[in-house]
């Protein structure tokens, strides 16, 4: 993350986000597939390491792509097999959103996972601090323990989707996004962007 200095003198956080441009590698249409995408391939990978499937696909492009994402949308008339995308097709204030993996964070109790406030700090309690208490019993669970319990467990490594940030610059020659506000993982992390 950085900050970007805006005309009248505001001071905003932004996330730098490199996008190379991608190319269109398929169209999916209703006739064909019974619905409209655009597949796009991104990164490139050797030869040797492209699976027979995926060098046949785009034999036509003449190169192995590492990534394939598709998109649904309505006009696919626009796009043809081969073009390529990049950030000019984002415009300056545009709101968008961005997928991606969160930061794994191993296994936590539940007063990390979950918010817990864990067990009093007096009264004779010794090791309850941070313990989650009880989880029900033979009342209302019949003597198991229910579906989706909050629990310690795995933290993070989840798919997460954070709507509603403005495109604060597009630096079309660096191939880079500046978005206000933080984007879910570390450096490194595959996004996906939406218009």
């Amino acid at each position: 993350m950085s900050q970007n200095f805006r005309g009248d003198g505001a001071v905003v956080p932004v996330t730098a986000i490199v996008a190379e441009p991608m190319t269109v590698t398929q169209i999916k249409t209703v006739e064909t597939d019974g619905y409209n995408a655009v597949q796009l391939g991104f990164g490139t990978i050797k030869e040797s390491r492209a699976k027979k499937p995926q060098k046949g696909h785009t034999k036509a492009l003449g190169s192995n792509f590492a990534h394939f994402r598709e998109f649904r949308i309505d006009d696919i008339a626009s796009y043809k097999v081969g073009d390529k995308v990049t950030v000019a097709n984002f415009n300056l204030g545009e709101k968008i959103r961005v997928s991606g993996t969160s930061k794994g964070k191993g296994f936590q109790g539940v007063v990390k996972r979950h918010g817990f406030k864990g067990g009093s700090r007096t009264h004779g309690q010794k090791h309850s601090e941070r313990e989650p208490g009880a989880i029900g019993g033979a009342g209302r669970a019949g003597g198991r323990v229910v579906k989706g319990m909050r629990m310690a467990g795995r933290m993070g490594g989840d798919r997460i989707t954070v709507d509603n940030l403005k495109i604060e610059a597009v630096l079309p020659e660096q191939n880079i996004l500046l978005v206000t506000g933080s984007v879910p993982g570390s450096r490194g992390t595959m996004l996906e962007i939406t218009a």
